[in-house]
C-alpha cells in the first residue's frame, strides 16, 4: 500500500527536475564524465528513488547537479543527477517493471563506474502500525516479495485456513515454498544496515498536525507515537492493498520466507526487482551487492484503526498527513549515511567499515 500522489505533485517534480538542466549545462564537461577512464564516471553514493517527489527531496538539498542522460531509463526520468561529491540521484518510475528496467539500464551503462558505489533505495511506503507510524523511517535487512504467491478467492478458502494466499507449490498457507523464482526474498548486508541505523537513529524526524491526528485514532504504540528511525523489513508487491487480514498475511509471509528472522513493517512496489537488477550486474562485477541499503518511510498505515473500514483507510489515505513528512524523513534519516560515506571515503571505499 504505497502512497503515491501522481497528479499535480509529480508534474511539479518533473518540472523542477527539468529546470535543473540549464545549471547542469553550465558545468564543466569533466564534471559529467568523471576522470575519463574507460569505466566511466565514478560514483560514491547512488540514491534510487521511484517517482518524482522522492527524488526531488534530494535534488532540493544537495545540488548543484549535473544531468547525465542514460539510454534505457524511464522517458519520464531520463537523466541521472550527480553532484561534485560524487552523489547521484536516479528515479526509476513506479512499480516492479519500471524499477527493474531503469536499474538495469543504469547498472550496465558505460557512463558510470559503479564497482565501488553504495546504493541507497529511498522511498515512501505503507507501514504496519505495530512496528511504526506515519513518518517513521525504516532500514531493512530483508526484502520480501508479496506478489509471488498462489491465491485462492478469499470467499472460497478451505476450512481451517486464515487466508487465501499460500506459497507456490505448497499445500498450506504456513508452508515455506521452494523459492523457484529466486527473487522471493533477499538478505541485505547486515553491517551496512546496522551502520545506517546507528548513524540516523537519533535524528529528529519531521511531523505535522494531520499525521498527529491520524495517529491518535490508534489505541496502541508505536502507531500513536511520534515517528522515529527504526529497523524492520520491507515487502514488495505491485498491488496497493489495505486491510487487517492482508496485513496479518504480510507479517506471516515475511516470517515464513526469512525463517523467522525478518520482521515486516513496510509495504511498497519495487525493492525486490531493483535488487535483482543489481544482482544481475553484480554477477559480471559491475556492482557490489554488499553496498545496497534500503530505507522506506511510512506515508500511510497499511491497515485501519479499530472501528475504521479497510476501504476508508485506503480511499482516504491522503488524510493521514504522512506523504510530505515521509518524503522529508527519507532525507533526514538517509543523509547521515550518505554524508558519512562521502566525507570518510577512505574508510568506505573498500567496504563497510567496522566501527
Amino acid at each position: 500500500m504505497v502512497t503515491r500522489t501522481v497528479g499535480a505533485l509529480t508534474a511539479l517534480a518533473l518540472a523542477a527536475c527539468t529546470a535543473i538542466s540549464p545549471l547542469a549545462n553550465a558545468q564543466d564537461d569533466n564534471f559529467a564524465q568523471g576522470n575519463g577512464e574507460s569505466h566511466g564516471r565514478p560514483v560514491k553514493v547512488m540514491i534510487i528513488s521511484m517517482f518524482g517527489p522522492e527524488g526531488q527531496v534530494w535534488l532540493d538539498k544537495l545540488g548543484p547537479w549535473q544531468d547525465i542522460p542514460v539510454a534505457g531509463l524511464s522517458p519520464d526520468y531520463p537523466n541521472i543527477h550527480c553532484n561534485r561529491q560524487d552523489i547521484c540521484v536516479m528515479t526509476t518510475g513506479m512499480g516492479h517493471t519500471n524499477a527493474a528496467a531503469s536499474t538495469m539500464a543504469l547498472a550496465f551503462s558505460s557512463r558510470f563506474d559503479l564497482r565501488h558505489t553504495y546504493f541507497m533505495v529511498a522511498g515512501i511506503a505503507g507501514i504496519d502500525p505495530i512496528q511504526g507510524t506515519v513518518g517513521s523511517a525504516a532500514w531493512a535487512k530483508y526484502l520480501v516479495d508479496f506478489g509471488i504467491q498462489w491465491e485462492i478467492d478469499g470467499r472460497e478458502i478451505p476450512p481451517g485456513w486464515n487466508t487465501g494466499y499460500l506459497g507456490i507449490n505448497t499445500k498450506s498457507p504456513s508452508e515455506k515454498p521452494p523459492l523457484d523464482y529466486r527473487t522471493e526474498v533477499f538478505q541485505l548486508n547486515t553491517r551496512l544496515a546496522d551502520t545506517a541505523f546507528a548513524l540516523s537513529r537519533h535524528v529528529v524526524l519531521a511531523d505535522n498536525m494531520d499525521a498527529q491526528n491520524a495517529r491518535a485514532k490508534y489505541s496502541y504504540a508505536p502507531a500513536n507515537r511520534p515517528p522515529t528511525v527504526i529497523q524492520c523489513d520491507t515487502l514488495a508487491g505491485d498491488t496497493w492493498w489495505s486491510g487487517t487480514k492482508l496485513g496479518e498475511r504480510a507479517r506471516d509471509w515475511t516470517k515464513i520466507l526469512t525463517d523467522n528472522k525478518g520482521v515486516y513493517c513496510t509495504t511498497q512496489q519495487e525493492d525486490n526487482s531493483t535488487y535483482e537488477a543489481l544482482k544481475r550486474a553484480a554477477s559480471v562485477h559491475r556492482v557490489d551487492l554488499n553496498r545496497v541499503a534500503v530505507l522506506r518511510a511510512g506515508s500511510d498505515f497499511d491497515r485501519p484503526y479499530d472501528g475504521q473500514t479497510s476501504a476508508d483507510n485506503l480511499l482516504n489515505y491522503a488524510a493521514q498527513g504522512g506523504f510530505s513528512i515521509a518524503l522529508e524523513n527519507l532525507y533526514r534519516a538517509g543523509n547521515p549515511l550518505v554524508q558519512d560515506i562521502v566525507s570518510h571515503w577512505g574508510e568506505w571505499r573498500n567496504g563497510v567499515p567496522q566501527r
